[in-house]
């Protein structure tokens, strides 16, 4: 099969040789339009436009709204979100960061170290605190998981009824913050999810919480935010996600004392691990069978 590689991001040097290794007999390029599959991320203007006999897009990426919004994206293709190991667990991993700098008062130490002031925190146990996870699919059911091995509570919000053991799972979202001590929104980004996290909901977090936001910087209102810390009944917020990236040097947020921001680095597609998981959708389609974590175009995600 002929296999397009077509990305502004994601560097081929770092792809394109497992990629090969792992599939020896099919061709890749990165400038025809003539293939049976994409691989992309970010592809360049006009790229999904050109696609001729494609069987599949596989993006490079589990989100996929910029990939929805092409007006080029050709009908009746299927899309396949990419669930990367490597990406799953780092998710994971910056959750934990982020709930634990929060829970053990380090952004308060930080800014009293500024300071030079001396002053103890009151301790918590993580028994004594709820972490809220806003979205339950592959990156929130790992992250919840691993958050109840530390021995907090976690409560779970999901657009469908979800079942996950040592969570409370939630539908009704205002019912899910009202319980939460710190929430994680790791929602993918649809017209339903935009703004999600303004006025009227992120008042319900408990006070003095935290919100930390790694999936989209639509889901925030950001004058909403602020607001709720400038009150102070949110105490922190970290966020890794921008409406424009990079943010920019002028932007208040960078100033802000209660924003801890990182660049859009929570989690990263790590090749090593992702290649596995194309290589089976391509198999997959060399078959004739359907791939696996196609997008619904209807909910879209």
């Amino acid at each position: 099969m002929k296999i397009l590689f077509a990305s502004e991001t994601e560097k081929p040097e770092f792809w394109l040789p497992l990629l090969r290794e792992a599939l020896p007999h099919d061709t890749f390029v990165t400038d025809d339009a003539n293939v049976d599959v994409a691989l992309v991320a970010t592809p360049p203007a006009g790229t999904l436009a050109r696609l001729k006999n494609v069987k599949l897009i596989q993006s490079l990426w589990m989100g996929v709204e910029k990939l929805l919004a092409d007006p080029g994206l050709p009908k009746g293709v299927p899309i396949a979100r990419l669930i990367d190991p490597g990406m799953v667990g780092a998710m994971s991993e910056s959750v934990i960061a982020h709930v634990l700098d929060w829970h053990r008062h380090h952004y308060r130490y930080r800014a009293q170290q500024a300071e030079r002031q001396w002053r103890r925190r009151k301790q918590y146990l993580p028994s004594d605190r709820t972490i809220g996870v806003l979205g339950l699919g592959e990156l929130g059911c790992d992250a919840a998981r691993k958050l109840r091995a530390l021995g907090f509570n976690v409560a779970g919000f999901s657009r469908r009824p979800k079942q996950l053991e040592g969570v409370q799972c939630f539908t009704d979202l205002p019912a899910m913050l009202k319980v939460s001590d710190a929430v994680v929104c790791l929602l993918p980004l649809t017209a339903q999810t935009r703004g999600i996290l303004n006025s009227r909901t992120l008042g319900l977090i408990r006070p003095y919480g935290c919100l930390i936001n790694l999936a989209r910087g639509g889901h925030v209102v950001l004058d909403d935010l602020l607001r709720e810390l400038d009150s102070g009944h949110l105490a922190h917020a970290y966020l890794d996600v921008f409406d424009t990236e990079p943010l920019p040097a002028s932007d208040p947020l960078w100033r802000h004392p209660g924003i801890s921001i990182t660049p859009h680095s929570a989690a990263l597609t790590e090749p090593r691990t992702a290649v596995p998981k194309i290589v089976e959708n391509v198999e997959r389609v060399r078959r004739g069978e359907t791939p696996h974590h196609l997008v619904d175009f209807e909910a879209g995600y």
